[in-house]
């Protein structure tokens, strides 16, 4: 037998390659899926089976650009009306050589959620591994609040029943196989181990110490989840099946004023630097997500029908951009800026600055009752540990829609937990037309670090 875990970094994204003799099998396939292929032909294998866990929200199924590739059979499960592939049922076999997988129903997460259980059948028929999607992670359960308020009880009900009644009575021995790793907005809090057995799940899982099904429940819907725009995408390009891609985007190099004059078409720059670069000279209206943020950020300010032009810190940052956005399902990835932001003011091409901010500096505008609008972009639970004084909260991905209850006639000082996501948020109200925007380096890590205060 052969197992590989394949993780898509940003994303938190997990996919399994399963081979054994000539075949194999894929699990919940990324979309810039080649790696799957040149694994089964370099081992001398043919991708068989493709296998869906459920219709994914936060990334772009690879399934149909494999199926090209490799004439590999699509299953998913019932519940929504899937426009490609084949439907796989409730205790379905699926043999490929010696091992077999069956397809177990466990709803929750979405409607149609399956796990698949793997048997070594030269052994025994006896579970080896559980592939759970998003209904079970290491160290969490999958969210429950996708369909909304009203229907997230009666999800949470179906979570529980899946855990606890079909997945969990395979066997302490079973390894779990999730479909996500820490960091994913699938969980609220997924552990960063990347390896488990349902039986440590057991002991460690904090979801799982609720073993009364209304204690669940209410454990489930005392969770607040960010719900990102481009999930909605994502569910549609996964339902109807995504546009095929033939390979990566190759995004034209372009000089400074090609640059520019995509600009003035309409094309939306990002600009993927760290933060201190970023405010030392950046091109006007431009969103600042850093490289590693992309998967998480990119899809709450970057519409789809729209050109993207990419600022970089080293042009061999580019393949991994284009992966990060052809994974949310963007694929007008216009050009990038040759020679990056120094080519920009090389040609005397005009650049603005970014108010950067020690916590020092903060401080000490504090102390002399400066006008000062603080706003904290982080999440809810990061805010309840501790903010500082006076603070404001809006999450980074809602700062865009709520601009009006951001005051434009004094500073603007934007933190969250390190000073990247705020420069997301300091970068949007500069975009709009805030003249005294101030991100804070360290934000409130190098705030605690200083030993300064923080209310609850």
């Amino acid at each position: 037998m052969l197992f590989k875990r394949i993780k898509s970094e940003g994303l938190s994204h997990l996919s399994y390659f399963i081979g054994s003799g000539t075949e194999a099998v894929v699990i919940d396939p990324r979309r810039d899926c080649s790696i799957y292929a040149d694994l089964a032909r370099n081992e001398g294998m043919k991708i068989k089976y493709i296998l869906e866990t459920h219709r994914n929200e936060d990334y772009v199924i690879g399934s149909l650009e494999l199926q090209r590739m490799t004439g590999a059979r699509i299953y998913h499960g019932r519940g929504v009306d899937f426009k490609y592939g084949e439907y796989v049922d409730d205790g379905q076999e699926i043999r490929f050589a010696s091992l077999g997988l069956r397809a177990m129903h466990t709803p929750g997460h979405t409607y149609e959620s399956m796990s698949y259980v793997l048997a070594d059948l030269e052994a025994g028929e006896e579970p080896v591994m559980v592939f759970t999607g998003d209904a079970l992670f290491i160290g969490d359960a999958g969210r429950t609040d996708l369909y909304g308020p009203e229907e997230a009880p009666g999800m949470a009900a179906k979570l529980y029943d899946s855990i606890f009644n079909r997945i969990l009575p395979l066997g302490d021995e079973v390894i779990l196989c999730p479909a996500h790793g820490a960091g994913s907005m699938c969980g609220g809090a997924i552990g960063s181990r990347e390896h488990s057995t349902l039986g440590l799940e057991r002991i460690q899982n904090p979801a799982l110490r609720y073993t009364d099904k209304e204690k669940f429940i209410r454990y489930k819907l005392r969770e607040r989840l960010e719900f990102p725009p481009y999930f909605r995408q994502m569910e549609k390009y996964n339902l109807q099946g995504p546009p095929l891609m033939s390979g990566l985007p190759s995004p034209e190099l372009l000089l400074p004023r090609e640059f520019r004059e995509e600009m003035e078409k309409g094309a939306m720059v990002v600009d993927t630097r760290l933060p201190h670069s970023f405010g030392g000279a950046h091109i006007r209206d431009t969103y600042s997500i850093w490289l590693g943020g992309l998967p998480s950020f990119a899809g709450w300010v970057l519409p789809y029908d729209t050109p993207i032009l990419l600022v970089l810190e080293d042009q061999a940052h580019l393949e991994t951009a284009v992966r990060y956005l052809v994974r949310l399902g963007y694929d007008n990835i216009k050009g990038f800026l040759s020679g990056g932001i120094a080519a920009w003011y090389i040609e005397a091409l005009p650049v603005e600055g970014f108010n950067l901010l020690s916590v020092h500096d903060l401080k000490s505008k504090l102390d002399e009752n400066e006008e000062l609008f603080i706003l904290d972009v982080r999440g809810d639970e990061e805010w309840e540990s501790g903010h500082i004084e006076g603070a404001r909260h809006m999450y980074v991905g809602h700062v865009e829609e709520n601009l009006d209850k951001i005051p434009k006639d004094c500073q603007v000082v934007v933190y969250c937990g390190s000073g990247r996501r705020s420069n997301i948020a300091a970068s949007i109200l500069k975009m709009n037309g805030y003249k005294k925007v101030f991100n804070v380096l360290g934000s409130m890590s190098a705030w605690k670090s200083a030993g300064y205060e923080v209310v609850k």
